[in-house]
């Protein structure tokens, strides 16, 4: 009795382990396959809000499933440079994917898809900001972007020479390492103003309650944002040029337009 016990035992414990590998590996194969039908897009802070709604746009006519990474264009070139597993880079300015395409990350030239503005912000009630009274008292803390990681803060600093301000405010200065940090260093009121994207005031929540002034396009150079696919991932290259070619269609170009966006030098 007591062997056949064992013998139903061992036949069971079989049984659930071919059972338990069975589901083991679907489950490894399906992961392995849903990583791998998932784009990731590396995209730089002042394009999140934007970003969102393209990607979801492009999964709705495509099906194809995106992931999107977001950080100053500085810090995600530095995470591809280290191998990143990023397909497409969508960066603030061209510089840092041309630097890409020339090291042999891309197979294809940077390509200018839209065109940012640089605003002035505040949430201070009674303070308009403006370029003419970043001087005064009560303004003690102006945010801007870090020059050497974040595009928009290299047109800040633009402004602020071509005005002849640098000398006179750089004490008040708080450099952020994105447009993210900028804009969390103004709504939390640690500065009082700061220069960042146009895109932001775009987004629900923000436009409600912040001042803002558009900066004179005259006193900065073109905000080019650049678009790079990626090789890194060669499995991943039909789809990212899909979604290159997206993101340069009317389709997208009228969302670009809705956050304050140009698709056009213009």
């Amino acid at each position: 009795m007591i062997k056949g016990f064992y013998q139903f035992f061992n036949k069971a414990l079989r049984y659930f382990a071919i059972i338990f590998t069975f589901f083991f590996l679907t489950s490894v194969i399906s992961c392995k396959n849903s990583q791998r039908s998932r784009l990731t897009i590396a995209t730089s802070a002042n394009m999140k809000f934007a970003m969102k709604e393209i990607i979801n746009s492009f999964e709705e006519d495509t099906g194809i499933k995106c992931e999107m990474i977001v950080g100053s264009s500085g810090k995600l070139t530095a995470q591809i440079k280290e191998h990143a597993p990023f397909d497409v880079f969508v960066s603030a300015n061209t510089l840092y994917p041309e630097e890409l395409y020339r090291l042999g990350y891309s197979d294809e030239k940077v390509i200018e898809y839209a065109y940012g503005k640089l605003i002035l912000l505040s949430v201070k009630k009674n303070l308009i900001p403006d370029l003419n009274n970043l001087n005064r008292e009560e303004i003690r803390h102006i945010a801007l972007g870090n020059p050497k990681t974040a595009p928009y803060g290299t047109a800040a600093m633009e402004v602020l020479k071509n005005k002849k301000l640098f000398s006179e405010l750089k004490d008040k200065f708080v450099y952020g390492e994105s447009v993210s940090q900028v804009n969390q260093f103004i709504l939390s009121g640690v500065a009082e103003t700061g220069f960042t994207a146009k895109s932001v005031i775009m987004t629900p929540g923000i436009k409600e309650k912040a001042h803002w002034t558009e900066i004179d396009d005259e006193l900065y150079d073109p905000i080019a944002q650049g678009l790079i696919v990626l090789n890194n991932r060669k499995d991943h290259l039909e789809e990212a040029k899909k979604f290159r070619d997206f993101l340069i269609s009317a389709k997208a170009g009228k969302i670009l337009n809705t956050f304050g966006y140009s698709v056009n030098k213009s």
